[in-house]
């Protein structure tokens, strides 16, 4: 009898003929991203630091080598939400709106909400500062929650109100106040309130967590944790060989040249120990959300995605915070977890992009298909975690990595990154006619340290040759 249950709810999720066209017969979606979080191997296996996301990991598939399309916050999340990628959108900084060159381009949330389901916000979703337009209402059945915000502004409050003030907080801040003290514990509350609310209908909720990213403060409870979880060792040095086009300055965290700051070892200590602080206090207002998910009796008719908008540098390559090309900013955690799923529990190292999201929650939600999408379904891989859907991902970024402050408002050089099962190929070329100005190659098959920069090793030239083809395959050296 259980054997047939199983069964009959794999063929739901799977199978094209298990759904008909009406909404009330799809599943839900609870969509949660975390905002500069890094993927890190030792998260998921244990439980001690993140038990919710180990959680989540033992009911779904955990993506080993997912990637994102740009390593920062607004064209990340405008190349996932719309399908696209950066070059297609015209999207490559945090002040650019996707909507202003883009006016009727298709989204994710928009896409579910015109074919029936609710479709709801809270937190930090699409990009929300630093650009005219707020969001994009026009995606969701209801007003956005704690999205448009600033993350300097995510200080303590202990009556819970989000301060009024632009005053940055402190980079680093360890005190003993209640979650609902910085905006996460507020995300959580509402996310259950509105779960709440939404529950009796076919419903799409997005849940936007504003941490890891920066300012390194939780509650003091979730800094004792992070003296239960072994912080990866740091090793500082950059790559052997890599062209200086490839770093940037790191002001996010070190401030703009020439007021930036050179941390000491306390610095480096406090401030990784407080990333990882984040994690923990980021992770326990996820688990609040799967507890009333369960609550709610929907956890068996809902699909849950869990990703990062893109990686990040705790110090790592002497880098902190993300906008280069290397692996650590490039890679995100994505986790996938649908009812009934037989792969459960397993971890895939088939390659797979932000931009295959929309296409595979499209395809789980059997929906119709969505013309333009520039990624890949990753159903069959949820099917069989040895399988494949393509050789490669690809990330890119500009230099500077702030055009948009400076002068001209115009790129100097676009970094075009491939990942293939073997490693990561880099081509920097000059904005306007489109000629390489550099090249890196790394061996990251393994691991992400990216030591040496191979891209004149005689016995890495076969990685080389495959690579080449496949980044001026996806993207033609042309100029603007």
């Amino acid at each position: 009898m259980i054997r047939a249950l199983v069964v009959a709810t794999l063929a739901f999720f799977f199978t094209g003929s298990a759904f008909s066209q009406e909404p009330a017969s799809r599943p839900n979606v609870l969509f949660i991203m975390a905002d500069d979080f890094r993927f890190e191997p030792g998260v998921f296996p244990e439980n001690r630091l993140a038990p919710n996301l180990h959680r989540l990991a033992q009911r779904g598939v955990v993506f080993e080598r997912a990637y994102c399309q740009q390593a920062v916050c607004n064209p990340s999340r405008s190349s996932m939400l719309t399908g696209k990628r950066p070059d297609t959108i015209q999207v490559w900084c945090n002040s650019i709106h996707f909507r202003d060159r883009n006016p009727d381009v298709m989204t994710l949330p928009l896409w579910f909400k015109q074919h029936g389901y609710v479709t709801r916000d809270v937190g930090k979703i699409f990009h929300n500062w630093h650009t005219k337009a707020h969001g994009d209402r026009r995606s969701w059945s209801a007003d956005e929650f704690l999205h448009y915000e600033n993350h300097g502004n995510d200080k303590p409050q202990v009556d819970g109100e989000p301060p009024e003030s632009l005053v940055m907080a402190n980079r680093c801040e360890r005190v003993d106040v209640p979650d609902e003290a910085y905006f996460d514990g507020r995300v959580a509350n509402e996310a259950i309130r509105v779960l709440n609310e939404i529950k009796d209908q076919t419903f799409f909720l997005a849940v936007g967590f504003w941490k890891p990213h920066s300012p390194f403060n939780a509650p003091d409870a979730y800094w004792k944790r992070t003296e239960l979880f072994q912080i990866p060792n740091l090793i500082p040095d950059r790559p052997l060989g890599a062209p200086e086009v490839a770093f940037h300055d790191s002001r996010e965290i070190l401030g703009a040249p020439p007021k930036n700051i050179t941390p000491t070892a306390h610095d480096v200590e406090n401030m990784r120990r407080g990333y990882y602080a984040n994690i923990s206090y980021m992770d326990a207002q996820l688990g609040k959300v799967l507890d009333a998910l369960e609550a709610s009796g929907k956890a068996g008719s809902t699909v849950i995605v869990f990703c990062g908008d893109h990686g990040y540098h705790l110090g790592e390559h002497g880098l902190w915070g993300k906008t280069s090309c290397f692996e650590y900013d490039a890679q995100v955690p994505l986790i996938i977890s649908t009812p009934g799923l037989s792969t459960a529990g397993q971890s895939t190292k088939a390659l797979a992009e932000l931009i295959d999201l929309f296409p595979t929650l499209v395809d789980l939600c059997r929906l119709p298909a969505v013309a333009g999408l520039e990624g890949k379904s990753l159903v069959h891989v949820l099917k069989d975690t040895a399988a494949t859907v393509k050789p490669a991902a690809f990330t890119q970024h500009p230099r500077p990595a702030y055009y948009d402050r400076t002068p001209s408002g115009q790129p100097q050089q676009m970094g075009y990154s491939v990942r293939t099962p073997e490693g990561r190929y880099t081509e920097w070329r000059d904005w306007k006619s489109g000629d390489v100005v550099a090249r890196e190659l790394y061996d990251t098959e393994d691991n992400r340290a990216e030591l040496k920069n191979l891209v004149e090793t005689p016995a890495a030239a076969q990685m080389l040759k495959t690579a080449v083809r496949l980044l001026k395959e996806q993207f033609p050296p042309t100029g603007h």
